[in-house]
């Protein structure tokens, strides 16, 4: 069960390391650039891959639940999925429902974890391999890895290492899962990482220049950060840290591409 390009490279890794895969589950298209109809990135490759495909609306109607029990699978994988598996699906398989998480959990649990990591100054992320149960990422863990995160690393960026991160970790985890003891999370460290609003990318210069710095990074693609300028606020796409200032690199204008500051803004 998969829906975000982070999933993309779980299943890939599961079907080279020969793991037979027999359904690939994931969100319904929907409306994305410009209100066009888009199929999941996960969708793509999976049929790419000529694997059968089904998009239910809710993963606990009835009719997905008998499916999914209809297959007898057993191990299940959900990976930037998107809903709340319910217990009469979490029940089906038994070697239960493991859970790709990009975080150290207990630390951001939830939808945006990459960048609360950011947001937060973090000076190190990871993945995590839990074993799902009916709360938000709250199951034991059974396996996870640390990495640092770079000065300039942004969501993207940062996103894109953590699923080949997570992929390898994924498929190392059920080679060994019989010699795995599940961990559970410890509750006074867990922080939540909700869904990104749009107002948290309308930044200002009162902000100083690292938080400034940690949001235009952690607020990539989506909802973008601006600040104000004398051509009125701009999208900012990149910039740096200068001594006590933070200089712009990369902006857009509404309805124009991106552009090199200086080339926009002038001495503005």
């Amino acid at each position: 069960m998969g829906t975000a390009a982070f999933a993309v490279p779980s299943l890939v890794r599961l079907l080279a390391d020969g793991h037979e895969v027999p359904l690939v589950v994931t969100q319904p298209d929907r409306p994305g650039n410009r209100m066009k109809v888009t199929p999941p990135p996960v969708k793509n490759v999976a049929q790419q891959l000529g694997l059968e495909v089904v998009q239910p609306e809710k993963i606990r109607s009835a009719e997905a639940v008998e499916l999914l029990r209809s297959l007898a699978p057993e191990l299940m994988v959900v990976v930037a999925y998107g809903q709340i598996i319910p217990k009469a699906v979490l029940e089906i398989p038994p070697l239960g429902v493991l859970n790709v998480h990009a975080s150290l959990l207990p630390r951001w649990r939830g939808a945006s974890p990459v960048a609360h990591a950011i947001l937060a100054g973090d000076s190190e992320t990871g993945v995590t391999i839990m074993r799902m149960d009916e709360q938000l990422d709250h199951g034991p863990i059974l396996a996870s890895e640390r990495v640092a995160i770079g000065s300039d690393e942004d969501t993207p960026a940062l996103t894109s290492r953590l699923a080949e991160l997570g992929a390898e970790l994924l498929t190392s985890t059920i080679g060994r899962l019989d010699d795995l003891l599940p961990v559970a999370q410890d509750e006074a460290k867990a922080t939540l990482a909700p869904r990104l609003a749009r107002s948290d990318g309308e930044l200002s210069w009162e902000m100083g220049p690292a938080e400034i710095d940690r949001r235009v990074r952690a607020l990539q693609p989506w909802p973008g950060a601006t600040l104000p300028t004398a051509r009125g606020r701009v999208k900012v796409l990149r910039g740096h840290i200068e001594g006590d200032r933070y200089v712009l690199d990369v902006v857009q204008l509404p309805g124009k591409r991106p552009a090199p500051a200086r080339q926009v803004l002038g001495d503005a």
